[in-house]
């Protein structure tokens, strides 16, 4: 029976696709399964919501009290619920005996046609196919929803962007306190290189909470490919990007900046670049309020890098301005709503970056990224770092 204490109802979806339920196979590091439940857990488990909007959750046997106390969905069934143990026995191969069990479950809920995200594992539904279950992956119905963060997310979302803040600031101070040597940058002593920039980010960021992968400090000519991480020396006069994406460890969710700063001096073609991606950045963060497409944010800053000389990809070109405007943010460091050339409206509640950047091989790249709150009457710039090229 429905009942009004979920607010992720997502039956109309089931009912377009004539489906019984949706289920998802996962742990807390799949976005859509930690969203419907709630539940943080390393180990598998299992979410289906039916087309009544009823929810439950399958587990095992160890976390039924945990996910009794912490998840969001009431029902909470255990694979011992369904003699797991007696399955994998006859069965010879545990992974087949839950199966098994999850095709109990479903039975009970008078579930046959299932619908599951496109990453579902292959192998739970070839068996539940042999079992009379039939399937279909289907866009999750969770992205849209979590397009639109609630206050507990976004409080989560300025929690991690704190965090960012305070290691990003900690990247440009031992930049700036850096002396000149030879051509590059020489801190306390010791030559300083991106991976040295990068354990400074990494220990503020521990140490409030926080986690990264890939992060970026890419200096010289190497800052042109927009995902080169960096390695090495950091030198003088040229430009350092460095892009942070932290998540916090607990709540699960991401913050995203990105700021371009040289040691020493800028030649004046890296100086226009650098205020031409300061003007288009500025430009479309004044554009975001609800109702507004992302498609027209992201024209505009094409126009103004064309305008301003610059090559874009819409003219075919491999340098210059390459990548979308933005992205959204949350449980992953990309997710709905898209700011490019997709007419998706913005609304209140979405999370996203505006990143403008240029990327030419013979200089480097300029890139700046700030996360925007979109508002009920405009927007918030979560990001308190200051730009400032030369530092």
């Amino acid at each position: 029976m429905k009942t009004e204490q979920n607010l992720l109802d997502i039956s109309e979806a089931l009912r377009a696709h004539k489906s019984d339920a949706f289920l998802i196979v996962g742990n807390s590091n799949n976005p859509d399964i930690f969203y419907s439940t709630h539940l943080f857990s390393s180990d598998q488990f299992a979410y289906v919501q039916t087309k009544d909007a009823s929810e439950t959750i399958l587990v095992p046997d160890m976390e039924r009290k945990r996910a009794e106390l912490e998840s969001r969905v009431s029902r909470v069934r255990t694979l011992q619920d369904y003699d797991y143990r007696v399955k994998a026995k006859e069965r010879g191969d545990p992974a087949v005996a839950y199966c098994d069990c999850l095709a109990q479950m479903l039975q009970e809920l008078g579930a046959r046609r299932i619908a599951v995200p496109r990453d579902f594992p292959y192998h739970i539904a070839q068996v539940l196919k042999e079992d009379g279950f039939s399937f279909e992956a289907i866009k999750s119905p969770f992205q849209q929803l979590r397009a639109k963060k609630s206050e507990a997310e976004i409080g989560k979302i300025r929690k991690a962007q704190d965090a960012c803040n305070l290691a990003m600031k900690a990247a440009a101070e031992m930049i700036h306190k850096s002396e000149v040597v030879n051509g590059h940058l020489n801190y306390h002593g010791y030559d300083l290189t991106a991976e040295k920039v990068r354990a400074v980010i990494d220990t503020t960021l521990i140490e409030h909470g926080c986690e990264a992968e890939g992060t970026i400090v890419a200096c010289g000519k190497g800052s042109a490919s927009p995902h080169w991480e960096g390695s090495g020396l950091i030198m003088a006069d040229e430009p350092i990007i460095i892009d942070i994406f932290p998540r916090n460890k607990r709540d699960r969710y991401y913050a995203d900046m990105s700021r371009t700063v040289i040691k020493g001096e800028a030649t004046q073609r890296l100086a226009d670049m650098y205020e031409a991606v300061l003007l288009a950045q500025e430009t479309a963060i004044a554009m975001v309020k609800p109702g507004v497409r992302c498609s027209d944010i992201h024209s505009r800053v094409c126009e103004i890098f064309e305008e301003k000389g610059y090559a874009t990809y819409k003219s075919g070109s491999s340098v210059g301005f390459i990548h979308s405007t933005g992205h959204g943010v949350g449980l992953e460091i990309h997710e709905a709503p898209p700011v490019g050339e997709r007419d998706v409206v913005l609304e209140e509640g979405n999370v996203i970056t505006i990143e403008p950047g240029l990327y030419y091989p013979d200089v480097g790249g300029i890139r700046l990224e700030d996360l925007i709150l979109v508002t009920a009457d405009g927007h918030e710039n979560l990001t308190e770092m200051e730009k400032r090229f030369v530092v």
